[in-house]
């Protein structure tokens, strides 16, 4: 629990930060993606490499991920009709024949309706919630951070000794 609480302050902490929004929000969308994934498979190993090579926020793709899987459940009988029309297209049956043959493939769990509808679907609504997050960071900056920032309860709180001395134990550390 502990845990959990700590990423969410650090998301708070994140938002009202100068890091980039385009950051924050392909974290959120690699969440998204990770989210929406039943179970633990290949995909799984390969979201979370992309998410470490092209250096997207972490901490977002995390708790993104872990808010996302509690609402995936809801769209399963969605994702298993997806994946039944991909999975029974004639066009596609040789290529997944000869997928499922390779040696690393069948990890994939591609063969799961549900699996391959929450993938396919995932990867085509990434770029939606990418944009989706990326304005709502950009709304919530321009609009309640300023806003807080300007009020006099925050500019007396800046000003004490305790704060200050918060500030530069959280650059230091």
């Amino acid at each position: 629990m502990t845990l959990m609480l700590k990423q969410i302050f650090a998301f708070i902490k994140l938002l009202n930060s100068e890091t980039g929004t385009n950051q924050i929000a392909a974290g959120v969308a690699l969440g998204f993606i990770l989210g929406m994934a039943p179970g633990f498979s290949l995909q799984t190993i390969l979201v979370l490499l992309l998410a470490l090579f092209f250096r997207v926020q972490f901490g977002a793709a995390g708790l993104s991920a872990f808010f996302f899987k509690f609402i995936a459940w809801l769209f399963d009988p969605l994702f298993d009709r997806f994946g039944r029309v991909i999975l029974d297209m004639d066009s596609l049956h040789s290529t997944l024949t000869w997928a499922y043959n390779l040696p690393i493939v069948p990890f994939t769990k591609f063969y799961n309706s549900v699996v391959m509808g929450s993938g396919v679907l995932s990867i085509l609504l990434f770029p939606l919630v990418f944009l989706l997050t990326r304005m709502l960071v950009l709304k919530y900056r321009e609009l309640i951070v300023a806003k807080i920032k300007d009020t006099k309860l925050w500019k007396a709180l800046k000003a004490t000794s305790l704060f200050q001395w918060y500030e530069k134990y959280d650059r230091l550390y």
